[in-house]
């Protein structure tokens, strides 16, 4: 259904929704493989996701993926990956933070920059399509909306949540409103606050051990420290991020 709806307003990759292993082999045959299966419901980082690969073995892929419904999305020629949070009020009113590169490790959020580094045109063309999908949802809050940049420039949304999102955590020490704060004030009905930046950012997410890490962390006089308060670290699990920020325009390569 969500594929469905954004399909209305705006491009997403090539996809089938699938019931069974035989649906699977189908889909794969019409969209081409390599090709990603992921469980249509409750899948985040990684999980519920299952590399369709030109050898598959579909019954095996099917039952690893472990839901009733899936959807198969095509390989993406991805230059990188961006999102968008915007927040609506019920007045109208709107608030948009400017785009960011989101750099994935073993499907996990690991890395995001602040804003992304795009051409202008391209930019705009993300804050639009949050805005569109926004509007189209008549949504009262925040809406994080994840894009695809392919190779020939070209934004391909791939999915959507109506919250606060890991690739905004950067707003907590690099903007004048954070998106927590942001959140309360549209869904209160209270004015919307300033999205403006006033440092350039790079938030990097503390996954499992590397939480460890913090006392040193602690120690930096660059890096804004949050943990979340969780008593175990398991592997892929998120126990905290750091934020660095960079003057306006000064966001380190790499």
């Amino acid at each position: 259904l969500e594929k469905e709806f954004i399909n209305k307003t705006a491009p997403t990759t090539p996809y089938r929704r699938v019931t069974s292993a035989e649906d699977l082999a189908k889909a794969a045959d019409e969209i081409g493989r390599p090709a990603v299966l992921k469980t249509s419901r409750m899948g985040y980082d990684g999980k519920g996701q299952v590399l369709i690969a030109p050898d598959c073995d579909y019954a095996a892929a099917w039952a690893e993926m472990g839901a009733e419904i899936g959807i198969l999305e095509a390989f993406v020629d991805l230059d990188c990956e961006i999102s968008v949070i915007t927040a609506r009020s019920p007045h109208g009113g709107w608030a948009t933070y400017p785009a960011v590169e989101n750099r994935h490790v073993n499907h996990i959020l690991d890395t995001t920059m602040a804003p992304a580094r795009l051409p202008d045109g391209l930019a705009d063309q993300a804050v639009a399509i949050a805005h569109d999908l926004a509007e189209a949802l008549d949504l009262v809050g925040l809406l994080a909306v994840e894009m695809f940049v392919t190779r020939d420039k070209r934004i391909l949304v791939n999915e959507m949540a109506p919250r606060p999102h890991n690739s905004g955590h950067w707003t907590m020490d690099a903007c004048a409103t954070s998106q927590f704060e942001q959140l309360v004030r549209a869904v209160c009905g209270l004015p919307l606050g300033s999205v403006d930046c006033h440092h350039d950012a790079v938030m990097k997410n503390l996954i499992g051990d590397a939480v460890n890490g913090w006392p040193d962390l602690l120690a930096d006089p660059g890096a804004r420290l949050h943990l979340y308060g969780k008593a175990e670290a398991r592997p892929g699990r998120k126990m905290g991020h750091v934020n660095r920020l960079y003057p306006k325009g000064k966001l380190p390569n790499g």
